[in-house]
Protein backbone atom coordinates (compact mmCIF):
# COMPACT_ATOMS: atom_id res chain seq x y z
CA UNK A 1 0.00 0.00 0.00
CA UNK A 2 1.04 3.28 -0.94
CA UNK A 3 0.70 6.70 0.76
CA UNK A 4 -0.47 9.13 -2.26
CA UNK A 5 -0.26 12.09 -0.84
CA UNK A 6 3.66 11.91 0.19
CA UNK A 7 6.01 13.22 -1.73
CA UNK A 8 8.61 11.28 -3.44
CA UNK A 9 10.56 10.55 -0.17
CA UNK A 10 11.27 7.09 0.37
CA UNK A 11 12.21 6.25 3.91
CA UNK A 12 9.10 8.92 4.10
CA UNK A 13 6.77 5.88 2.18
CA UNK A 14 8.61 3.00 3.69
CA UNK A 15 8.27 3.81 7.23
CA UNK A 16 4.18 4.73 6.93
CA UNK A 17 4.38 1.59 4.92
CA UNK A 18 5.76 -0.67 7.51
CA UNK A 19 3.78 1.11 10.23
CA UNK A 20 0.76 0.18 8.13
CA UNK A 21 1.63 -3.14 8.18
CA UNK A 22 2.77 -2.88 12.22
CA UNK A 23 -0.91 -2.13 12.64
CA UNK A 24 -1.83 -5.40 10.63
CA UNK A 25 0.27 -7.21 12.89
CA UNK A 26 -1.15 -5.72 15.81
CA UNK A 27 -5.00 -7.06 15.14
CA UNK A 28 -3.83 -10.36 13.71
CA UNK A 29 -1.84 -11.19 17.43
CA UNK A 30 -4.93 -9.51 19.48
CA UNK A 31 -7.73 -10.73 17.37
CA UNK A 32 -6.63 -14.42 16.28
CA UNK A 33 -3.85 -15.01 19.08
CA UNK A 34 -4.91 -13.02 21.70
CA UNK A 35 -1.35 -11.62 22.58
CA UNK A 36 -1.68 -8.14 24.24
CA UNK A 37 1.56 -7.67 25.98
CA UNK A 38 4.50 -7.93 23.21
CA UNK A 39 1.91 -7.01 20.26
CA UNK A 40 1.45 -3.73 22.35
CA UNK A 41 5.50 -2.69 22.07
CA UNK A 42 5.46 -3.91 18.66
CA UNK A 43 2.87 -1.53 18.18
CA UNK A 44 4.83 1.16 19.68
CA UNK A 45 7.81 1.14 18.42
CA UNK A 46 6.87 -0.03 14.79
CA UNK A 47 4.63 2.98 14.60
CA UNK A 48 6.75 5.51 16.08
CA UNK A 49 9.55 5.43 13.50
CA UNK A 50 7.59 7.14 10.55
CA UNK A 51 6.53 9.50 13.10
CA UNK A 52 9.98 9.95 13.83
CA UNK A 53 10.95 10.57 10.28
CA UNK A 54 7.91 12.83 9.49
CA UNK A 55 9.41 14.60 13.09
CA UNK A 56 12.82 15.45 11.18
CA UNK A 57 11.05 17.42 8.24
CA UNK A 58 10.57 19.96 9.92
CA UNK A 59 13.80 19.84 12.73
CA UNK A 60 15.18 22.93 13.97
CA UNK A 61 18.69 22.34 12.73
CA UNK A 62 20.93 19.67 11.18
CA UNK A 63 21.58 18.50 14.71
CA UNK A 64 17.56 18.11 15.48
CA UNK A 65 17.61 16.49 12.27
CA UNK A 66 20.46 13.56 13.08
CA UNK A 67 18.57 13.55 16.53
CA UNK A 68 15.15 12.94 15.63
CA UNK A 69 16.29 9.95 12.77
CA UNK A 70 18.97 8.45 15.41
CA UNK A 71 15.67 7.93 17.60
CA UNK A 72 14.08 6.62 14.83
CA UNK A 73 16.93 4.05 14.07
CA UNK A 74 16.56 2.82 17.59
CA UNK A 75 12.55 2.25 17.50
CA UNK A 76 13.77 0.42 14.39
CA UNK A 77 16.53 -1.62 16.35
CA UNK A 78 13.68 -2.35 19.02
CA UNK A 79 10.88 -3.43 16.38
CA UNK A 80 12.95 -5.74 15.40
CA UNK A 81 13.90 -7.03 18.44
CA UNK A 82 10.08 -7.31 19.25
CA UNK A 83 9.89 -9.24 16.10
CA UNK A 84 12.26 -11.68 16.74
CA UNK A 85 10.98 -12.71 19.86
CA UNK A 86 7.57 -13.17 18.46
CA UNK A 87 8.69 -15.25 15.72
CA UNK A 88 10.67 -17.30 18.53
CA UNK A 89 7.82 -17.65 20.64
CA UNK A 90 5.62 -19.07 17.72
CA UNK A 91 3.08 -16.17 16.93
CA UNK A 92 4.38 -16.16 13.68
CA UNK A 93 5.20 -18.21 10.89
CA UNK A 94 8.76 -18.03 9.11
CA UNK A 95 7.21 -16.37 6.64
CA UNK A 96 5.21 -13.80 8.30
CA UNK A 97 8.27 -13.27 10.37
CA UNK A 98 10.76 -13.23 7.27
CA UNK A 99 8.85 -10.73 5.16
CA UNK A 100 8.52 -8.26 8.13
CA UNK A 101 12.15 -8.46 9.52
CA UNK A 102 13.35 -7.56 5.83
CA UNK A 103 11.50 -4.50 5.81
CA UNK A 104 12.15 -3.53 9.54
CA UNK A 105 16.25 -4.23 8.76
CA UNK A 106 15.67 -2.28 4.91
CA UNK A 107 14.67 0.90 7.40
CA UNK A 108 17.34 0.69 9.63
CA UNK A 109 19.59 0.25 6.98
CA UNK A 110 18.28 3.78 5.12
CA UNK A 111 17.85 5.26 8.36
CA UNK A 112 22.09 4.66 9.18
CA UNK A 113 22.50 5.41 5.62
CA UNK A 114 20.72 9.01 5.90
CA UNK A 115 22.37 9.58 9.30
CA UNK A 116 25.84 8.60 8.23
CA UNK A 117 26.05 10.97 4.94
CA UNK A 118 23.93 13.88 7.49
CA UNK A 119 26.88 14.04 9.48
CA UNK A 120 29.76 13.78 6.91
CA UNK A 121 28.08 16.76 5.37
Amino acid sequence: MLYLYMKENIIKIKSFNFALEVISLYKYLTSEKKEYILSKQLLRSGTSIGALVRESEHAESKADFIHKLSIALKEANETDYWLALLFQSQYFTKNEYTINQNNCIELIRLLTSIIKTSKNN
